[in-house]
């Protein structure tokens, strides 16, 4: 066990960490909230692992750190982790990128099949006592494109591939491997979104929350979607343009959307989203897995392994492009 204190950052009340036990025998760990809790050891901390804390508990803890040489979200978005004084250090920070994927790959083909079979329509006739018949879509050969096509991407990818899908790709760097991917048709690269777009009719939304990928789907994006589209985001709230969005499902200029994240969380009272017909809300919960927090400490205590021996860290996050 090394004797430096591993700092795990949680938010008021979250006691709910697995595998603490485990974590015990491999470093001498200090579980805390605020930054008072840290106050002692900070100074010797060489790890911090941001559980739950936000990002003003970050910052504060890593101020105190003189130390520090690594820290891990637990998060794959880094909303909560990258603030100035981190961006410009030395330290790494990965995150959980991949973990959840393989949930949110099942979510994204629950929507697709959701808006395809009509499921809205068969609940509401159910609950009515209503037997109307009525045509439902294949989705065998409909195209679904993938904004952001990484670790989620593939694993959505992956799913909709084993159904016949044609499945498109847009990435910010295209290369040889991108290129070569068996599960794409085509991989395009960022000047290339409203070709892609113009393809589909499922758009999944897998971006990170940046300065550029802000709003990156916006009015002429919608308007070159075509009518029968369903735009699916299990990225970032913020890399869609919601009211763009609310337009474009009130005029009809798409189908609907399928949405595990907002600008706001949670979800406003009164929100149009909630009575749209057209829409599909999940809370945030897209990957909340019975066993996700356990998968987040186990890839944790496996990056902490690595750590210790002096082995290349995986998901090493490039700070100043945010992911």
């Amino acid at each position: 066990m090394n004797d430096s204190p591993l700092l795990v950052l949680t938010t008021s009340g979250d006691r709910n960490i697995p595998f603490l036990a485990e974590l015990r025998q491999m470093a001498t760990i200090v579980v805390g909230d605020s930054v008072q809790d840290f106050a002692k050891s900070a100074a010797a901390a060489e790890i911090i692992f941001n559980w739950s804390g936000t990002l003003a508990l970050l910052r504060d803890a890593f101020l105190l750190s003189p130390r520090l040489r690594w820290i891990h979200s637990r998060s794959a978005g880094l909303e909560q982790s990258l603030f100035p004084e981190l961006i410009k250090s030395e330290v790494i920070i990965t995150n959980g990128s991949g973990v959840f994927s393989p949930s949110l790959g099942e979510f994204a083909l629950a929507a697709i099949l959701y808006f395809a079979k009509d499921f809205r329509r068969m609940i509401r006739n159910q609950m009515t006592g209503v037997w109307e018949q009525f045509d439902i879509t294949m989705i065998s050969g409909q195209t679904l494109g993938i904004v952001g096509y990484g670790s989620i991407g593939r694993a959505v990818a992956a799913r909709a591939r084993a159904l016949d899908m044609r499945v498109l790709g847009l990435r910010r760097q295209v290369g040889k491997q991108s290129k070569e991917d068996s599960l794409l048709e085509h991989v395009y690269e960022p000047g290339q979104l409203w070709e892609m777009l113009s393809q589909c009719d499922y758009v999944v939304v897998t971006l990170p929350f940046t300065a550029q990928t802000r709003g990156l789907i916006a009015e002429p994006e919608f308007a070159v979607m075509k009518k029968n589209a369903v735009l699916i985001n299990i990225g970032r709230g913020p890399t869609v343009d919601e009211q763009a969005m609310i337009r474009a499902l009130s005029q009809s200029k798409i189908k609907g959307a399928a949405l595990d994240v907002f600008d706001q969380e949670p979800l406003p009272h009164g929100h149009p989203f909630y009575s749209m017909e057209n829409v599909l809300l999940s809370p945030h919960c897209a990957d909340h897995t019975p066993d996700w927090l356990d998968d987040a400490m186990r890839f944790f205590l496996s990056q902490l392994e690595k750590f210790r021996r002096g082995e290349n860290l995986l998901n090493v996050v490039d700070k100043r492009l945010g992911y």
